[in-house]
Order: structure tokens, then sequence, then C-alpha cells
């Protein structure tokens, strides 16, 4: 004969599990998603902002490149 213990616990109800509420958890799914992209975005912008192109104006081009190329 087998003996099956049951253990059942007691369920207290904690209105801030969102595993509980179906609303709940999709929206703080959506805001967790809106904000991730969010700062995301911001991230890449502040990169580009740090790492944009510096203008030198003393670059050394041949004379065969230019517009009207000067040849020997």
């Amino acid at each position: 004969m087998e003996m099956q213990q049951q253990n059942h616990g007691q369920y207290i109800d904690n209105p801030a599990d969102i595993e509980l509420s179906k609303p709940s958890k999709s929206r703080f799914l959506f805001l967790l998603s809106f904000f991730g992209y969010f700062i995301f975005a911001l991230a890449g912008c502040y990169n580009l902002y740090e790492h944009k192109f510096q203008k030198n104006d003393n670059v050394q081009v041949p004379d065969n490149t230019l517009y009207e190329p000067k040849y020997k």
C-alpha cells in the first residue's frame, strides 16, 4: 500500500503579483519593452553624437584627382 502525502499550501492573494492579473502583466510587459526600446534608441543617438565626424580642412588631395586635374 502506497501512502501519498498531499501538501496543499495556502495561497495568499498578492495584488502586486503580475501573474495573477493578465491586464497588469500585459501593461507591465508593454511598458518594459517601450522604455527598453526608448533607452536603446537614446543611447544610440548619444553614441552617434559623441563620435560625430570631425571636419578637417587641411586635407592633402593629389593634383590628378581634382575636378580639373593637373597632369605632369
